[in-house]
């Protein structure tokens, strides 16, 4: 489900085609700025939209100034390279807490945690599962199911994965960006920001 990009060592989702592309020329800059993307998907026809969800390096949500950030940066790049011919739109937001786990590292750093995932090629006649995340290993994600059983999916075989949202999560991610769970800002941390400054592309 992850893949490598090869000139700058960055772990990136596994896309394909016209979202692949866009997500190697954006993944350095992101990183260079201390992002890290995870997930990206390019939606619609007529004016598609460029939808980027990201996060810090260290794996706690961004604001929304940082949205605002991530938005000219990749902007400014989209409008260079002109990947869509026409008008698109540019939709940034974070990961959330309930986050998707889209590359290996995802599973590694929320090991512990619950998580959902659904797979496009059937694994023992299954197609989704849900347990506790166990990390990864060879290419693949191990998720303890609730049998006690482990199931070892295959990264590139997942549709999606997602985090389920629970009172441990939420308080590992509150310590993660330095809040009190309990205090004002622990309710702030339960959000995600998002910014669709609504950026058309190159006419």
């Amino acid at each position: 489900m992850s893949q490598q990009n090869a000139s700058s060592d960055i772990e990136l989702p596994h896309l394909t085609g016209l979202e692949a592309r866009i997500a190697e020329r954006i993944a350095p800059t992101l990183a260079d700025l201390g992002y890290e993307l995870v997930r990206l998907s390019v939606l619609g026809r007529d004016t598609p939209t460029i939808q980027i969800m990201a996060d810090r390096a260290n794996g706690s949500l961004i604001s929304v100034e940082d949205c605002e950030q991530i938005s000219h940066a990749v902007g400014a790049i989209l409008d260079v390279d002109d990947p869509i011919p026409g008008a698109w739109m540019l939709e940034v937001s974070s990961a959330g807490i309930d986050r998707p786990l889209t590359r290996a590292k995802d599973w590694e750093r929320f090991a512990g945690h619950l998580a959902k995932a659904e797979l496009d090629v059937p694994l023992n006649g299954r197609r989704r599962f849900s347990g506790t995340v166990m990390g990864a290993r060879d290419d693949n994600a191990i998720i303890r199911l609730d049998d006690g059983t482990e199931a070892v999916l295959p990264l590139v075989d997942i549709r999606k994965a997602r985090l389920v949202l629970t009172d441990a999560l939420i308080e590992a991610s509150a310590a993660l960006a330095g809040l009190d769970s309990e205090g004002e800002d622990g309710g702030e941390a339960r959000q995600a920001p998002k910014l669709n400054p609504k950026k058309p592309g190159k006419k």
